[in-house]
């Protein structure tokens, strides 16, 4: 059996293959994404741990003497303060008073501790006492009207005195001229009033001696000397 010739080559296949180049709008593939890790809880505030604070200590007798002292009024006596500070005798009043007065002379204050009739009073010292009538003026500056001489004679003459008898031995209400008295300095509260109804009663100063150059009140004319003959 005779073989079949080949078929001749069909020239639409001659020259080189090539391969279409894919189109600009194909889809490129997506680049794998790393995984990312979750994010972390949110966290929650710690209450804020608060150590607690000892209590403040009580006061002690010099400072409980102290503050009677600031309070004014009458001479702080050691009965009064004993009275009021339990636990307080009058040697550990006294001692608190040295205490006080060491303290103050260390930090240069301008005031002390006085002994002043059967108690104490806090004072300004002599060196300070100017300080006081450039505040509230001076005798001089105020120039003592009759109606504070009438009250100053009153009060100086029948001291510790209230107000009502005040009143009533000049015919008129004196609240206002006491109270610019005490300012000045010249009269100064003896006794507070209490519940039992006693009433503020007053009395004079060192400082009324000192004005009106007397060296106690045995010093003040007799009555009977300042009547006419």
């Amino acid at each position: 059996m005779a073989a079949t010739p080949p078929l001749p080559p069909d020239p639409r296949l001659a020259g080189e293959w090539q391969l279409d180049a894919p189109p600009d709008d194909f889809p490129a593939e997506p680049e794998p994404v790393a995984p990312t890790a979750p994010a972390p809880p949110p966290s929650i505030p710690h209450p804020e741990i608060r150590t607690p604070q000892p209590p403040d200590p009580p006061p002690t007798p010099g400072q409980l003497v102290e503050a009677m002292l600031f309070v004014g009024g009458p001479p702080l006596t050691a009965a009064a303060a004993c009275a009021a500070v339990r636990g307080l005798t009058a040697d550990g009043f006294r001692a608190a008073v040295d205490g006080l007065n060491r303290r103050y002379r260390a930090q240069r204050r301008p005031y002390a501790v006085e002994a002043r009739d059967d108690g104490f009073v806090l004072a300004l010292l002599p060196a300070h006492r100017g300080v006081r009538e450039r505040v509230f003026g001076g005798p001089r500056e105020a120039r003592l009207t009759p109606p504070m001489l009438d009250v100053l004679a009153v009060v100086a003459y029948r001291q510790p005195v209230g107000k009502a008898e005040v009143d009533a031995a000049r015919g008129t209400d004196s609240g206002a001229v006491l109270r610019q008295l005490v300012r000045l300095g010249l009269v100064a509260v003896r006794q507070r009033a209490d519940a039992d109804g006693n009433e503020v009663r007053y009395g004079t100063t060192p400082r009324f001696l000192r004005v009106m150059n007397l060296g106690s009140l045995d010093d003040l004319p007799r009555l009977g000397d300042t009547q006419p003959a």
